[in-house]
């Protein structure tokens, strides 16, 4: 499968289809058909952005872009996240967000902002969080977001982009826009695809993602739609060989002290770290139903996950203390598994009265994952230590009852579109604690492990498993709240060429939330038949996360010290209400709070054209991010006071910055028909995004008194909130349909991005990279397809990493790069329709 053949029998095609347009709003009428993102012509209609009556991506008063299901699949992209990514500008995925569960957690910020401040909709109703959370992460630190890689590809219509603050209308979390998945509601059959690839350089990274959807009418007026994905990705890794004059077995060579180990010569200079994809697993299933008993219309909807993930950690060489030689002579790297379930099941009605259209719904979701070491240790129990251990679990819920109504009233010759509705929310979270071996410091009080080694000098070996230290009884926690919610939302049209509309919500919070009012104003105003102008301006809310008040982990992540870069720090994110973390300086969180400024201009000069430009200014006040990693020795004399590890650095969350983040947006699409040689849907977007922070907070007491080293946010974490994202991102794209062949064409520039470090010596700039992708489809037969494509079809690697750490092989390529840090990759597809 090394053969490249196929990647430059494909540079030719042109860049690929749409950066969509425009996004729908939470109605629970059913929805009209939406083409595909890159046949967008403005004319899709969107039910995101505005209740009740249905508009046209160009007549909103709102940015949305429009993403069709088909479309998802001719990224080649294995999930949800991947795809956005490629086909939205104004959304950015980081490669990897950090380290730890960072890994595992699918999670990706609409115009520069947090995962966690864009509300997610399926079929119009409030998605689930996860129960991970990005900690000890680089990009979007301690946002929990919701996990989108765990909704089936093959259950999705389209999916709607609303890129404008909208909590007034969705409530908490609609920051920086709403991201709506509309589900498929087929009666005729249905279609299954199997798609494998690889990566271009090592052959490895193989990826296998199966997927079958079937549609069926129950009775004469109803409809079941069934969706089923299975997915696996193998490891990839970009670790060199690491430098041969590094002694990895001088502790217990033979030879005398700095004499290698003749075993040098034949080791895997490879097995330091896993340096590229982890591997992962799963099942994704999904059904969307929906009955008219006749002035009534039943609907259901449901999600189910199972997915299992792997995390390499950093190899421990035989010099490590923790590398027993009695168990591990050739030292060991250490592995957690992550096996998560996760389901949401919603139930609903929706009928008229009196005018009124009315929906009253109740769903459910939950997420639980659970965490085991693998191929580790706790070396300060001694040799009989076991070598697998339980780590913990986390478990997230959410339970949301709403009831809608809407009426459009003639007014003045316009219409006047009333709505209103009523929800209520309960939240839980829980840490449940590991087994005892995997956070105990030592077989008994005062009885830790410790041995000499071959150099003569005593070694205490740290506690709890290696990369995989279990959640203490200390840690665990169970906490809920409820949340009640009213609001209203008015649009007005006196005119075919006025919008207007306000919205108001009233939220109130049973913990330290407590009650949030925002508002939304919008407009939009038609000059002539083909040149708009609208505009929005709106406040917001985020409540703290439930997991953001009481998540503790320990993870072990390699940090600058002291000047020392590549120094393996085992970071403990301590509770806010902890004492640690009170005597640190903790307090109790607060909500971010946003206002959003938004203007555009429409331009639709023909039908087979459409151009959107949107700037944007958003102002998000308290807002909710990890601490620096507080270490030395006056913090772990603070830790060890109040009942923590001297082992370990610390951090927490807290209310630290204010920030204004401002861009554009550019969207345009084009449909070309160039006669006997077919048809063209041409596409293009542009977004430029910038983020500075304009406040921090200032050190706690408790900080200020340990000295001026020590610092509430400091350098590195300002420059991941504010540089290691590309502010420009430009997307190309075209879909050229030629009889039975269609061929598909991206090319999309990131732009420049930055890792700053606290001391400036050791910054890293990173420079603008073009990638291309290609797919040519074959539709062989009525109900067959076959694709083959490429991503990434010039192998482009990020710029290298100036801190590239020789004795592991890693970190010479940044691994937060959009883009990826492990090259091309090809694949193949086949579907079939029946």
């Amino acid at each position: 499968m090394r053969n490249r053949s196929i990647a430059f029998g494909l540079a030719a095609l042109a860049a690929a289809p749409a950066a969509a347009q425009q996004l729908p709003e939470p109605v629970q009428t059913p929805q009209p058909a939406v083409g595909q993102a890159g046949d967008q012509s403005g004319d899709e209609v969107v039910v995101t952005g505005s209740r009740g009556q249905q508009r046209t991506v160009t007549d909103s008063p709102t940015p949305i872009d429009v993403l069709g299901g088909p479309e998802l699949e001719k990224t080649g992209r294995p999930g949800l996240l991947s795809a956005l990514n490629t086909l939205v500008p104004s959304f950015n995925v980081p490669t990897r967000a950090g380290g730890g569960t960072s890994t595992v957690i699918s999670t990706g910020g609409l115009r520069g902002l947090n995962p966690d401040q864009t509300l997610i909709l399926v079929n119009g109703k409030r998605r689930h969080k996860t129960s991970l959370i990005n900690a000890v992460s680089s990009l979007y630190n301690g946002s929990v977001p919701v996990d989108l890689d765990l909704v089936p590809t093959s259950a999705i219509d389209h999916i709607e982009v609303l890129r404008d603050g909208a909590a007034a209308q969705y409530g908490s979390d609609a920051i920086a826009g709403v991201i709506n998945i509309i589900l498929k509601k087929r009666t005729d059959g249905g279609d299954a695809s199997v798609t494998a690839g690889q990566n271009f350089d090592r052959s490895d990274g193989e990826n296998y993602l199966g997927q079958v959807a079937y549609g069926m009418a129950l009775g004469d007026a109803g409809y079941l739609d069934l969706s089923l994905n299975g997915r696996k990705q193998l490891r990839s890794n970009r670790a060199i060989p690491i430098d041969r004059s590094i002694q990895l077995y001088n502790r217990i060579g033979a030879g005398a002290a700095g004499v290698p180990d003749p075993r040098e010569a034949t080791i895997d200079r490879l097995v330091t770290t896993n340096y590229g994809a982890f591997p992962v697993e799963g099942i994704n299933g999904g059904y969307n139903a929906g009955y008219d008993l006749g002035g009534v219309e039943l609907y259901s909807f449901g999600t189910y996950s199972w997915r299992d993930s792997e995390l390499n950690f950093t190899y421990r060489a035989p010099n490590n203390a923790a590398s027993l030689p009695e168990v591990y002579p050739n030292g060991f790297r250490p592995r957690l598994n992550i096996r998560e379930q996760d389901y949401e099941f919603a139930l609903g009605a929706t009928g008229d009265i009196a005018g009124w259209n009315w929906d009253v719904s109740t769903t459910y979701g939950r997420n639980r994952s659970r965490q085991q070491g693998y191929d580790t240790i706790n070396a300060s129990l001694g040799p009989n230590s076991p070598t697998s251990f339980y780590v913990g679990t986390l478990r997230s819920t959410e339970w949301v009852n709403s009831l809608d109504v809407t009426r459009g009233v003639p007014v003045g010759g316009g219409n006047l579109q009333l709505s209103g509705g009523l929800q209520h929310r309960r939240e839980t979270y829980a840490v449940l604690q590991g087994s005892p071996g995997s956070y105990a410091a030592g077989s008994a009080p005062g009885q830790t492990y410790s041995y000499i080694n071959s150099a003569g000098v005593r070694v205490t070996p740290p506690p709890g498993a290696q990369a995989a230290a279990g959640f203490t009884p200390a840690d665990e926690g169970r906490i809920s709240r409820n949340n009640y919610a009213a609001y209203v939302d008015v649009a007005y049209d006196p005119s075919d060429r006025l919008t207007l509309g306000v919205a108001g919500r009233y939220e109130h919070y049973d913990d330290a939330s407590g009650d949030t009012v925002t508002g939304k104003a919008n407009a939009r105003y038609a000059f002539t038949d083909w040149v708009a102008l609208r505009g929005a301006v709106s406040n917001g809310f985020r409540a703290p996360a439930l997991a953001q008040q009481i998540y503790a982990s320990t993870t072990g992540q390699f940090r600058t010290v002291n000047g020392v870069p590549n120094q393996l720090l085992q970071i403990k994110t301590l509770p806010v209400g902890s004492p640690a973390a009170v005597a640190l300086g903790s307090q109790p969180l607060t909500p971010e709070k946003s206002t959003n400024f938004s203007a555009g201009i429409v331009l639709t000069p023909a039908r087979a054209l459409n151009v959107t430009i949107d700037a944007y200014q958003i102002k998000v006040r308290d807002r909710i991010a990890i601490t620096s990693t507080l270490t030395g020795p006056a913090v772990s004399a603070i830790l060890i006071a109040n009942g923590q590890s001297s082992d370990i650095s610390a951090q927490y969350y807290t209310n630290a910055i204010d920030t204004r983040t401002r861009g554009i947006d550019v969207v345009a699409t084009y449909r070309l028909d160039v006669g006997d040689l077919g048809t063209m849907r041409l596409n293009a977007g542009f977004n430029y995004n910038k983020t500075i922070i304009t406040d921090i907070a200032a050190n706690p007491p408790q900080l200020a008194q340990l000295g001026a080293g020590f610092v509430l946010f400091d350098r590195l974490s300002q420059g991941n909130l504010t540089n290691a994202i590309p502010r420009t991102k430009l997307f190309l794209g075209d879909v050229w349909t030629l009889g039975d062949f269609t061929f598909t064409g991206r090319l999309v520039r990131y732009g420049k991005f930055a890792q700053l470090q606290n001391l400036v010596a050791q910054d890293r700039y990173f420079s603008a990279k073009w990638i291309a992708d290609a797919e040519i489809a074959w539709q062989a037969t009525k109900g067959l397809n076959v694709a083959i494509g490429a991503n990434n079809l010039f192998n482009t690697y990020p710029d290298r990493n100036g801190l590239f750490n020789a004795s592991l092989g890693n970190s010479q390529y940044p691994t937060t790069a959009p883009y990826g840090f492990t090259g091309g990759s090809y694949y193949a597809r086949v579907g079939v329709a029946f």
